[in-house]
């Protein structure tokens, strides 16, 4: 559980703070791996960081944290690891929904949710509802979702109105595109952290990260902890950002 409310440490101030940041969360399973245990115990392990960054970014200031969960390539895994992958997201939010919530945290979920499990589904969608008023950090746990997918997606339901009469081709615009994505409202990724050493954006928020910074560590997931996030803010304070300016 969340331990927010007896937190001594102080929290650190940056002349910049990422208004969205997004995690590809890897290495749980090397993690294990290199202590002779199963996959499974370092997506458990993994929690923890989530419970961490989540905790340090809502400090800071942060206003978007997605979080990539499970992507729809991720089907493929075994079917064990597929099975307790499912069932993170409803003891996540069974075990800290409560202190989201104190904490003014609003959860969202972006991708093809149908097709997840009804335990699963209910878990998310009890706590996007249980914190849809909250105005503070929004926690988007980016659940079977694929960048391909959501532009796919967006494109049908596009075309379905230019068909329809109701848009014209014309009409369509970087806006109007966003307005279809998972992520509705949120402003454009400014900050994509990968961990785990792996150098690739593998198929998340392709629309979003467009002109994000990206930040790579060797560290794994499970030991992404509070100086770990705080050591890639520090490197997005380094940055200087041009969006293909000079």
């Amino acid at each position: 559980m969340f331990q927010w409310l007896n937190q001594t440490k102080e929290t650190e101030t940056y002349d910049r703070v990422p208004e969205h940041v997004a995690i590809i969360m890897d290495g749980n399973g090397r993690w294990a791996q290199k202590r002779g245990l199963p996959r499974i115990m370092g997506h458990r392990e993994g929690m923890k960081s989530i419970r961490e960054v989540v905790r340090v970014a809502n400090e800071l200031g942060v206003k978007s944290l997605t979080l990539y969960a499970f992507s729809t390539e991720n089907w493929t895994r075994p079917e064990e690891e597929v099975s307790f992958l499912m069932k993170l997201p409803a003891q996540f939010l069974e075990s800290d929904l409560k202190e989201l919530d104190a904490q003014n945290v609003k959860v969202e979920v972006a991708g093809e949710v149908s097709r997840l499990p009804h335990f699963t589904r209910e878990a998310v969608e009890q706590a996007k509802l249980d914190t849809q008023h909250n105005t503070g950090l929004r926690l988007i746990f980016a659940l079977n979702y694929g960048g391909r997918d959501e532009l796919v997606q967006v494109m049908q339901k596009l075309g379905a109105q230019v068909q329809a009469g109701t848009l014209s081709p014309d009409a369509i615009t970087p806006e109007t595109i966003e307005r279809e994505l998972m992520t509705g409202s949120v402003t454009d990724v400014d900050f994509v952290i990968r961990t785990s050493g792996e150098q690739r954006l593998s198929n998340f928020l392709l629309w979003q990260a467009a002109y994000a910074e990206f930040y790579f560590t060797d560290v794994l997931w499970p030991e992404f902890r509070r100086d770990a996030f705080l050591a890639a803010i520090e490197d997005y304070n380094q940055r200087t950002r041009r969006f293909g300016g000079v």
